[in-house]
């Protein structure tokens, strides 16, 4: 199965998968999902334009957030994701929707893959309660 094209973004079209990025992240919040981050890409990659990160505390809670996020983009949106992987094994659950990607990672799984330091060039805004000291990196 062959990824499908991303789009170049006319402003609005910008505007809403930035929205999305950033409903999967508030999303992942509500679901007490921690270390929650919105990554800027574009500029960066040309794979994607967004990476949302999220830390859960268990299996439950990561495949929990996993499965919320893509519930309340589906209903609020009519977005689904192109791509599932990790549902299963819920140390790593990916959601991609091409021009954004969701990330919800066990604890221990995000600092062994280390996406943001891989990342850190990106700017950054962070959500919840990491948001409140500080949410942001240019």
């Amino acid at each position: 199965m062959t990824r499908p094209a991303r789009r170049r973004h006319a402003q609005s079209d910008a505007k809403h998968v930035r929205d999305l990025a950033t409903t999967a992240a508030a999303e992942a919040v509500e679901r007490k999902g921690s270390d929650v981050s919105l990554l800027d890409l574009r500029g960066l990659t040309t794979a994607t334009d967004w990476f949302v990160l999220v830390s859960g505390e268990s299996d439950i809670q990561v495949r929990s957030i996993a499965e919320r996020i893509e519930e309340r983009l589906a209903k609020e949106f009519d977005a689904r994701p192109w791509h599932v992987e990790g549902l299963k094994q819920t140390r790593w659950v990916l959601l991609d929707y091409v021009d954004f990607v969701v990330h919800v990672f066990h604890r221990e799984a995000r600092a062994f893959y280390d996406l943001d330091r891989l990342w850190a060039d990106a700017p950054l805004q962070r959500f919840g309660a990491e948001a409140e000291g500080g949410g942001a990196r240019n």
